[in-house]
């Protein structure tokens, strides 16, 4: 019957508000519904009509946990990742950008607990500390597996979008941008490629790759289906396609071409109701990206 648990705080104020907001979005939280429930003149409340502004973020578990004795020295907000010193550096980052050396003094450097793990804490805003910690061995002993981040800071990206079914791909372009931006890719490092349709997607993309300039090679088109073989046929040459550029350049090619019976369907994967696949598919390429630079490396980072 529990579906989920929300943790709220009152900011206090409108400018303490767009900083939370900005510091969990830099640090790559996935964005929740929120809410915004306005007054005509947020100054005028006069009427008594209440201002609220809510921004949510989602975690894919969440814990209610209670203390029965001494109590950790942490800040009441515990947040589990598994990338901890990328999500210092991210924090850091947040912090200089915002507020200078004063800034980050409010980031504590990372330190080993009596509980197996490594752990900070950071205040983006005063009075609003979380903890941020990683199990020191969250494999129990187990083999360790070369994972990609999700960090796109210092990559590049070449994003081929088809201009056929634009009402689809539209979406799918800005699902992908999205993804990358708020995962710390500079705009100057997207280059944003259109081609006629999906059967140019990988010609574009070859040349795109062996031009030496991106790091991964992000594909958006969108094939409906009609009423003779002209869908699948062109599917499979656009999918061999983008597979064989991929295997034969060495750059990670992400599929994101939607192939859908309706355009209801394909609505429903840009946005509406299945997420968006142009999200997922930049994701994809951000994680094949620092994947491929680990097991260069020599394993995990």
């Amino acid at each position: 019957m529990i579906k989920g648990i929300s943790f709220l705080r009152q900011a206090g104020s409108r400018a303490a508000y767009n900083r939370l907001a900005s510091f969990f979005s830099a640090l790559g939280f996935a964005p929740g519904k929120g809410w915004n429930d306005d007054h005509p003149n947020d100054e005028d409340l006069s009427s008594g009509t209440p201002v609220s502004h809510g921004a949510s973020f989602l975690a894919p578990l969440g814990n209610l946990e209670f203390v029965d004795g001494q109590f950790p020295s942490t800040a009441d907000v515990l947040v589990e990742v598994t990338a901890l010193d990328a999500v210092h550096q991210a924090a850091q980052t947040w912090l200089r950008a915002e507020g200078g050396e004063a800034a980050e003094a409010r980031l504590s450097p990372i330190a080993e607990t009596h509980w197996k793990s490594r752990l900070f804490t950071v205040e983006p805003v005063p009075g609003f500390a979380f903890s941020f910690w990683a199990w020191t061995d969250p494999l129990k002993g187990k083999p360790v597996a070369v994972e990609g981040d999700l960090s796109a800071a210092g990559m590049k990206f070449g994003v081929v979008v088809a201009r056929w079914n634009a009402v689809i791909t539209e979406r799918l372009l800005e699902g992908s941008l999205d993804a990358l931006l708020r995962s710390g890719a500079q705009r100057s490092e997207i280059e944003v490629v259109r081609v006629p349709g999906a059967w140019e997607i990988p010609s574009a993309a070859r040349t795109l790759a062996n031009s030496g300039r991106v790091d991964a090679i992000i594909t958006l088109g969108c094939l409906l289906r009609g009423e003779t073989a002209h869908y699948e046929a062109i599917y499979n040459e656009v999918a061999r396609g983008i597979g064989q550029s991929q295997q034969e350049s060495g750059i990670p090619h992400s599929f994101g071409v939607l192939t859908c019976e309706t355009l209801e369907q394909a609505l429903n994967r840009a946005g509406i109701k299945a997420g968006n696949k142009g999200f997922e598919a930049a994701v994809a390429a951000i994680e094949m990206v620092s994947l491929s630079r680990k097991i260069k490396q020599g394993g995990p980072a």
